[in-house]
């Protein structure tokens, strides 16, 4: 039998014990400097492969926002799926995308992000209703994580709101559970900037079932209430992404430095924040 991709998940955070997830997303306003006179193809190729090198030892996964890239035109595209390859499969890759369309357009958008760019996973929202991931769940090794609670200051205009299952969020988690449970490759989107998420999430989610957590780098979300409250009882089922404070630590000479020595102080730091728990 297939692996199915929650199982991949859990393989591959306990065998690089790390829950890091490295943001690749190329910014030319904040590009280094040493990159800055380069061609826009040439200098979009050495800055990811720069970033994907210094933080291989501590990343579990990696994840690339579409928008970024289709910023870049055509050779934007080339270059996402070039270095979505050269990750390889020892990482997870997950495309940040958050589609959200009818069953016939997302079956396009599945395709296209595991058959054509080879991505190991995708980002999506649910509003347009629950047959828009459908084509997901096709696929059980690969992954679907739905946006529950996103980080954006405005995030609870609607996600906030009530309904009979509490607030529209956790309607969303628990509606994730059950497919996940059904198909295997589903997990949630948590941001760090609104705590208080993690611990009901957690919860109704119980073990293996992961969680992507965006907003702990610049946005300042807490790290520690993520940790806390987000890992299952493993001590994994959690994947805290960071991408400008990696990918941007330094503008100077040290920027590919700068970007390891971040990802490797982000791991450390989430270990010793596991290692206060009492996980089994």
């Amino acid at each position: 039998m297939a692996e199915k991709f929650v199982q991949r998940v859990d393989r591959i955070l306990k065998a690089r014990d790390s829950l890091v997830c490295v943001g690749l997303d190329p910014d030319p306003a904040q590009m280094p400097r040493p990159l800055r006179r380069l061609p826009a193809a040439r200098q979009l190729d050495r800055f990811l492969d720069g970033i994907v090198d210094a933080t291989l030892p501590h990343a579990a996964a990696y994840k690339m926002q579409m928008a970024m890239y289709f910023r870049y035109g055509p050779r934007g595209l080339a270059s996402l799926e070039r270095i979505c390859r050269r990750i390889g499969s020892a990482r997870l890759r997950i495309l940040d995308l958050k589609a959200n369309d009818i069953p016939n357009t997302m079956a396009f958008w599945r395709d296209g992000a595991f058959r054509t760019f080879g991505f190991d996973a995708v980002t999506l929202t649910p509003w347009i209703g629950w047959d828009s991931v459908q084509p997901f769940l096709e696929s059980p090794e690969r992954g679907v994580f739905v946006v529950a609670h996103s980080s954006n200051p405005s995030a609870p205009d609607f996600q906030e709101i009530p309904t009979p299952r509490g607030p529209l969020w956790l309607a969303v988690v628990g509606e994730a559970r059950r497919l996940s449970h059904a198909h295997g490759n589903v997990g949630v989107v948590l941001g760090a900037t609104f705590s208080d998420a993690f611990r009901a999430a957690r919860s109704l989610l119980g073990n293996g079932i992961p969680i992507l957590v965006p907003g702990v780098g610049a946005q300042g979300g807490s790290l520690s209430s993520a940790v806390r409250d987000g890992v299952d009882a493993h001590g994994r089922g959690l994947l805290i992404n960071a991408s400008r404070s990696i990918s941007y630590a330094s503008a100077g000479a040290d920027w590919k430095r700068a970007a390891g020595a971040e990802a490797g102080r982000l791991k450390v730091q989430i270990n010793q924040l596991r290692a206060g728990l009492h996980t089994t």
